[in-house]
């Protein structure tokens, strides 16, 4: 596996921890966006993309996340020490959606990131610099339309194929008394009035 390009978008305030975003393409083939430059106290380190954790209210069964003091849905009041903790006694709020499995992995990427965000930060300071990272939304975009117009495609391929010819319109026998009405029929308060 090679890190064939990684992107940086610098945080404008220099004051806060967090530093960048970044994204990591592995072997042309594969993306990882959404990792963190923090910095420590022991200098600059990588945060890998995470999501928050949530735990579900033992009275409507809706999802909090662990911070949460009151729920969401029902605002029935939380145990504020629910989270799971780790062997240090800190909270665990988030968990990792992507991460390597071994220190020499965290090296390797830590290390080119790293690399890479020193020389988004030279560049930064040259006249017209404009942040790459942002190019790949767009290429993201394309890429998801086209892929779900794909997809969108071979659904209706599959219905035509699974379903046979339709009746025309009005031929289907109808059993909702709504579903019966003409549409001068139909009275303003029903389901569905005035959708044609």
């Amino acid at each position: 596996m090679v890190i064939t390009e990684v992107r940086i978008k610098l945080m404008e305030d220099n004051n806060e921890r967090l530093q960048a975003f970044c994204s990591v393409t592995f072997d042309d083939a594969f993306v990882v966006r959404d990792l963190k430059i923090i910095e420590g106290t022991k200098g600059s380190f990588v945060a890998m993309p995470s999501r928050k954790l949530t735990d579900r209210c033992p009275q409507c069964g809706c999802k909090n996340h662990l911070r949460a003091r009151f729920c969401n849905h029902c605002g029935g009041r939380l145990d504020e020490d629910r989270a799971t903790r780790d062997a240090d006694g800190r909270a665990k709020l988030h968990a990792d959606i992507a991460h390597p499995i071994n220190s020499s992995c965290r090296e390797v990427i830590q290390g080119a990131i790293l690399r890479a965000f020193q020389e988004e930060k030279d560049r930064s300071k040259q006249p017209g610099y404009v942040c790459r990272y942002d190019d790949y939304d767009s290429d993201f975009e394309e890429t998801f339309s086209g892929y779900t117009a794909e997809v969108a495609q071979v659904k209706e391929n599959e219905n035509l194929r699974s379903h046979g010819p339709h009746s025309p319109r009005g031929s289907h026998v109808q059993t909702n008394p709504v579903a019966k009405a003409t549409a001068g029929e139909r009275r303003d308060h029903e389901f569905g009035a005035g959708i044609f």
